[in-house]
């Protein structure tokens, strides 16, 4: 995981994709009633990616809110760390 990525950091790309102030997105409120879709959640992950920052789409799709994203971005580039770094 990068070191400058991290819940907040997340929070306000989401803003930004989803044109609000990164204040109006709590921790446990559904991305897509805010207005994310699809094709703006592929593009945050691609974002992500070339950041080195490597997220699983469906496990995003599967709970849309930040908390639970941040949970699959800290499990899942946790894991990719560990491999890294036996």
């Amino acid at each position: 995981m990068t070191t400058d990525f991290d819940m907040e950091q997340m929070r306000r790309d989401i803003a930004t994709m989803i044109y609000v102030d990164p204040d109006e997105i709590g921790d446990d409120d559904n991305l897509m009633d805010l207005g994310l879709d699809s094709m703006r959640a592929m593009n945050l992950l691609l974002l992500w990616q070339e950041r080195g920052n490597v997220l699983p789409f469906s496990e995003l799709a599967a709970s849309p809110t930040l908390i639970n994203w941040w949970g699959v971005a800290e499990r899942t580039i946790g894991a990719t760390a560990d491999r890294r770094n036996p």
